[in-house]
């Protein structure tokens, strides 16, 4: 009888071992879900979105706009893009301006000047100028503004000049030299930028 009980305790205690290893490892950990991926943020220039060019190597991503120091010089309210630092300055007086980062005209299309914004439109049509299409034969006659549009959100028209202050599908271009001498913004930005500016505001175009 005694090594019958002995027995069962044995029993019973390689039993419990077993089943408080097994409380003690829980479930196996699950691999974690990886990221889904938002069109929509990498279309506005947010989220972790960084496209590539042709050979691997990753794109410029948009700088953050910010309020920094500016020369005092400017009457508030003055749009100024500084070309050769790809940024666009709306001053707010006090020495102050809003600083964003643009992208600007690429080799041969470079140019500066003082315009005024003659006029605004949301989420834009496109017409490539005559001049684009000789270039650029395989481009659309017209385009209806949407996601999909070359002007993005926004876009503000520069006096005398086939040029515009204008949002951008292509957030990772911002910071680089590569339009036909408009200024592209991210979308967001350019929403921003609309929202503080009026028919008439100045722009000055330095290089």
């Amino acid at each position: 009888m005694r090594r019958l009980t002995l027995a069962l305790i044995c029993v019973v205690g390689a039993l419990f071992g077993v089943s408080s290893q097994g409380f003690a490892r829980g479930p196996a950990p699950q691999p974690a879900p990886a990221p889904a991926f938002d069109p929509f943020g990498a279309l506005f220039g947010g989220g972790s979105f960084a496209p590539q060019t042709s050979d691997g190597r990753p794109q410029a991503v948009a700088v953050p706009r910010e309020v920094v120091a500016f020369e005092p010089k400017y009457a508030p309210g003055t749009i100024i893009i500084a070309t050769n630092e790809r940024r666009l300055y709306y001053t707010l007086g006090n020495g102050q301006a809003i600083r964003y980062g643009v992208g600007v005209g690429r080799p041969g299309f470079e140019w500066a000047g003082t315009r005024y914004i003659a006029h605004k439109r949301e989420w834009p049509d496109w017409t490539p100028p005559a001049q684009m299409l000789r270039r650029r034969p395989d481009l659309p006659r017209h385009m209806v503004g949407g996601l999909s549009n070359p002007l993005g959100a926004r876009a503000m028209y520069l006096s005398g000049t086939l040029y515009r202050i204008h949002g951008s599908n292509e957030p990772w271009t911002i910071g680089q030299a590569v339009s036909s001498g408009c200024i592209r913004m991210t979308n967001d930005d350019v929403v921003d930028l609309y929202n503080r500016v009026r028919v008439g505001t100045r722009v000055v175009v330095t290089r």
